[in-house]
């Protein structure tokens, strides 16, 4: 645990490293990272937002190995391909996937409920809002399979999504990366990173939180 906090924190410090020491290697474990995190399911919470800015920020070292174009066209496939495989597990699986026995450890089905929820108040709109949200972009495309959503709908939508998050994520990585400031506190800016994309859900559930109370008052 003390390792994926630090790898978290320090993701910049340790991705360089691995750069420096794999070359153009690195890139296969960068699409792994994005493609696993996207459509594994049971894997919501490896580095995705934070990942995008790292590798975009790493970029722009001159005489780095890693390219910020190269990089945007790699995360799309890899967040594209891993939405597709996500939605396909939800169709063919369903909640069978999260009610097994050892593979149900790594998913909550209130996590579930609570992106069902997301896709109900949110409509369409959801697919691309629930990629740049962390735990709800790995649980929305099964969520959204397993509701009967359209997949025809679903492709053109999750191309949308996975177009806009990486050219936010990566160009912001390349061209804020370089500012003095942000490379002496790249750590508060993961941290910075990692708040505000899981701020909607930590309101989403403070929300349903207090409208339960709410209703467990009201019968009794």
């Amino acid at each position: 645990m003390a390792f994926v906090i630090d790898l978290f924190l320090h993701l910049d410090v340790h991705l360089n490293t691995f750069v420096n020491q794999y070359g153009a290697l690195s890139y296969a474990l960068l699409f792994l990272v994005i493609f696993i995190e996207t459509g594994a399911v049971v894997l919501p919470f490896l580095p995705g937002d934070s990942l995008l800015f790292a590798a975009g920020a790493i970029s722009a070292i001159q005489g780095n190995v890693l390219n910020h174009y190269v990089l945007m066209i790699m995360f799309w496939i890899a967040a594209f391909a891993g939405d597709n495989l996500n939605f396909f597990i939800g169709r063919t699986i369903g909640y069978r996937l999260v009610r097994h026995p050892i593979l149900g450890r790594f998913i909550k089905e209130k996590q579930l409920v609570e992106a069902k929820d997301f896709y109900e108040r949110h409509g369409a709109m959801a697919i691309i809002f629930a990629r740049f949200l962390p735990i709800i972009r790995t649980l929305g495309p099964f969520t959204a399979a397993v509701s009967g959503f359209s997949y025809k709908r679903f492709v053109s939508l999750t191309a949308i999504a996975a177009t806009a998050w990486v050219i936010i994520g990566v160009e912001a990585g390349y061209y804020f990366g370089r500012i003095e400031f942000i490379q002496q506190h790249f750590t508060l800016v993961i941290l910075g990173i990692l708040l505000v994309t899981a701020l909607p859900a930590i309101i989403a559930a403070i929300r349903s939180r207090i409208i339960s109370k709410k209703q467990q008052k009201m019968a009794k």
